[in-house]
């Protein structure tokens, strides 16, 4: 689970957009609708991570054990294509808000969305109910992801103290959803099936709607502006332009030209131009200058070295969740914990060493290491957590306290460069383009978890030794090679550390 850090170029409100005074101190001396916004997203994340660590095994378990019965690589390939769609809506979800509707609306209504989602999961058979669920789920939640932290900045002047310390209790509720999320739908998912865990996740999203629905109008008037109004005369073209991107996305579908066996790659594709554009745009505009020019080059080994970290973070729920149903000694005193617990250790070590490493990079201040170290000390370590999983070959089941280290190098490796991307993405974008550089950290977020779908469907029991060397040597040589690059990059960077 992604424990992002506070963005300093967030909006935030300002004279005419601040809080009345009986609003200021009303949640943990904090902003009144400051619970509003850290209820949804702790129930939006419980729905979210709560769906996400049962989807695998719905898509492949057999009909007789609940499931659709789907071919193993291909389950894990389309949880890996719906990670990355997700990330990939947030675009959309921000334009909506900047160009159409403002933040505030645009969270609300892709919060119904995703309830609808997990509904559709829950009470629609088959494939059907899947293709609907997800898709709901993924854009809604790209909304709401989008939108959630910058209406929390618009709490908050610019000058006001309380402001870290908002966001590290938002984000708390971040990480309290996605640890109880897969705790209760595991549990139902074994016990009851698994369209009871779908509508936990369903009842959750409901829950934090009704809050949220009940103090929206407590949030200030800058959460609902436009913060650049699309033009009349635009609306018109932009619908056209929507509407037919859906009767092609349609069409593709229909003539077989995407299928679900491709679908993942393909995404990955379109990530990838996607990224390849707008570096384009960025780097040939002629409203950035040369200093911000080689800035930009500075954030491209950035962007690789994030794309790779999140192909291998992101395999929790695809790889492993495979790996824990089969290979994992779950047995806890005679009793053999759900498989989708797995997926709420990663949350319990965020919420344990979030804020130490926040505070050591504090006391290190300027003695701390370079963002490029950061993100090749984050290579280097979630690969040697795969090679770990070498010499638990040779046994029939790999004991649960192994894996736990493993997950417990990967939120090192996650916290050495998930807050850290998105920090230096604001350091290093031009001035005209910092929403623009921020997207393109999502994009390589998204093409990393599309990859981690990708990858997962060669991992074949078996034949293990060579997927874990492939992808935990493979970060490892990444990692020494950005180590290598460092000083160039940080000459790139222009005094930016």
């Amino acid at each position: 689970m992604s424990s992002i850090s506070n963005d300093p170029n967030v909006r935030v409100s300002e004279p005419n957009g601040t809080l009345d005074s009986a609003s200021q101190k009303g949640f943990l001396g904090h902003p009144r609708p400051l619970a509003t916004l850290f209820s949804v997203e702790m129930w939006e994340r419980f729905s979210f991570y709560g769906m996400q660590a049962i989807l695998a095994y719905y898509m492949y378990y057999s009909v007789a054990e609940g499931g659709l019965g789907m071919d193993k690589a291909l389950a894990v390939s389309l949880v890996g294509a719906y990670g990355g769609g997700v990330y990939l809506s947030t675009i959309l979800g921000a334009w909506l808000a900047d160009r159409v509707f403002g933040g505030e609306r645009v969270l609300f209504y892709s919060a119904i969305m995703i309830m609808c989602g997990h509904l559709a999961l829950a009470l629609l058979p088959g494939g059907v109910g899947l293709a609907i669920g997800l898709i709901l789920v993924a854009v809604g939640s790209g909304g709401l992801k989008a939108n959630a932290s910058v209406i929390v900045g618009t709490l908050y002047s610019r000058e006001d103290p309380r402001r870290d310390a908002g966001f590290s209790i938002f984000y708390m509720g971040v990480n309290l959803g996605a640890l109880v999320g897969p705790l209760l739908t595991g549990a139902l998912q074994t016990s009851l099936g698994f369209h009871w865990g779908f509508g936990a996740a369903a009842v959750g999203m409901a829950l934090g709607i009704a809050v949220y629905a009940f103090g929206r109008k407590n949030l200030p008037e800058l959460a609902r502006e436009v913060s650049n109004p699309l033009p009349a005369q635009d609306r018109k073209k932009v619908t056209l332009i929507g509407i037919a991107a859906l009767v092609v996305i349609v069409a593709l579908f229909a003539i077989r030209l995407v299928t679900l066996d491709n679908l993942a790659t393909v995404i990955s594709y379109v990530v990838a131009i996607a990224a390849i554009i707008y570096f384009t745009v960025i780097l040939r505009s002629p409203q950035v200058n040369t200093v911000e020019r080689k800035r930009v080059f500075a954030f491209i080994p950035l962007f690789i070295a994030s794309v790779a970290f999140w192909a291998l973070f992101q395999q929790q729920f695809t790889f492993i969740a495979v790996y824990s149903d089969e290979r994992l000694d779950r047995n806890l005193f005679g009793w053999e914990m759900p498989a989708s617990w797995v997926q709420s250790i990663n949350p319990i070590f965020i919420i344990i060493f979030a804020g130490i490493f926040a505070a050591m990079w504090t006391k290190m201040g300027q003695r701390q290491p370079s963002t490029p170290l950061k993100f090749a000390l984050s290579l280097f370590i979630i690969g040697v957590a795969y090679l770990i999983f070498i010499p638990m070959e040779s046994l029939e089941k790999t004991p649960l306290l192994v894996l736990a280290g493993i997950l417990l190098l990967c939120t090192f490796a996650e916290l050495l460069l998930s807050p850290i991307g998105l920090s230096i993405s604001t350091k290093l974008a031009p001035e005209a383009f910092r929403t623009q550089m921020m997207a393109l950290f999502y994009l390589s977020v998204s093409l990393g978890t599309t990859l981690s779908g990708v990858l997962a469907a060669y991992y074949q029991p078996g034949q293990e030794i060579a997927y874990f060397v492939a992808l935990g040597a493979g970060c490892i040589i990444l990692g020494v090679a950005l180590l290598v690059a460092t000083p160039a990059i940080k000459r790139l960077m222009g005094g930016v550390k």
